[in-house]
């Protein structure tokens, strides 16, 4: 096939915390890249996958979900996904089914009209609803906000309405070849996944506010010469010592087992045995220093008010 003729489209996904976004990514990537919890605002940065299929290609960019911040961390969150809106070719809005357009899916469908922006509705979890008219009432009174491109009932959760939702995305594409090879599935670098991969063993395992008030840096990523081993160190900060202690369990238990849990992940995921070592550390209210927030790993760029 002539390269100018394979399609491609960017599509951002966007929508309230806790609707099912990144469910929804790994579900059409048939793989898992980004991370998934009960716990609202679990994405922190834009994730882009990739889908090849039939000649057309997918990027997708998986931002947080839009909340009020109460933070740095939390502003840079918002305004991340404010930059992905803008450089894509098509968002799809992700919300959840029964209930009711809010303050954050009328705000984001107001930018996709000062933008012009061709937009699909994802309505999520539709498994969960017994009763089907409350679902086309939810279509109609969507569809009455604003013009868009297709209105798909899905469920992440059991694959439901996946296969019409990914035709419709293709519709939005166009032809001028392909943005990444065929095979690839992420533009996240290894380290970034493999922290990831740390993060939502902790946002599952533990309650409360510790999830929010940690962030995991990768301080070395190796491949041992002549063994299928990846060592890999990682270091999990926190705000406070009583987190510290809360992390690392009676005996160690926790940290063992978010580790062991990790480990598990990132075997499945780069295809070798990984030998994982962790450490916690406390920084105090990391989340509003520009410093600390940009040594682990998030755009300084975004910091400015």
């Amino acid at each position: 096939m002539d390269k100018n003729a394979q399609k491609s489209a960017f599509i951002a996904i966007v929508g309230r915390p806790n609707v099912g976004k990144s469910s929804l990514l790994n579900r059409l990537l048939k793989a898992k890249i980004a991370i998934v919890s009960s716990k609202p605002q679990t994405t922190r940065t834009r994730i882009t996958g990739v889908l090849t299929e039939d000649g057309v290609q997918l990027v997708f960019v998986d931002t947080p979900g839009m909340h009020k911040p109460k933070n740095s961390l939390g502003k840079y969150m918002v305004r991340s996904v404010s930059e992905s809106v803008s450089g894509v070719d098509c968002c799809m809005l992700v919300v959840e089914a029964g209930r009711e357009a809010g303050q954050t899916e009328l705000q984001l469908i107001e930018k996709f009209r000062a933008m012009e922006m061709p937009a699909i509705l994802a309505i999520n979890k539709i498994d969960t609803i017994k009763e089907k008219d409350a679902l086309m009432k939810q279509i109609l009174d969507y569809s009455k906000l604003y013009d868009f491109e297709a209105v798909v009932p899905v469920s992440a959760e059991d694959g439901s309405g996946l296969d019409a939702l990914k035709e419709e995305l293709k519709k939005q594409s166009v032809e001028g070849g392909h943005f990444f090879d065929d095979d690839t599935l992420t533009d996240q670098p290894e380290r970034v996944l493999a922290s990831e991969m740390i993060r939502e063993k902790i946002l599952r395992l533990c309650d409360k506010e510790i999830p929010h008030g940690i962030a995991v840096v990768i301080e070395k990523m190796r491949s041992r010469e002549d063994k299928d081993i990846l060592d890999v160190e990682a270091v999990i900060y926190c705000e406070r010592e009583t987190h510290k202690r809360i992390l690392i369990g009676k005996n160690g238990s926790m940290l063992k087992k978010i580790s062991t849990y990790a480990r598990q992940d990132m075997e499945r995921f780069f295809g070798c045995r990984v030998y994982l070592q962790t450490w916690i550390k406390v920084r105090e209210d990391w989340r509003n220093s520009v410093r600390l927030m940009r040594n682990f790993g998030y755009d300084e760029k975004d910091f400015s008010d």
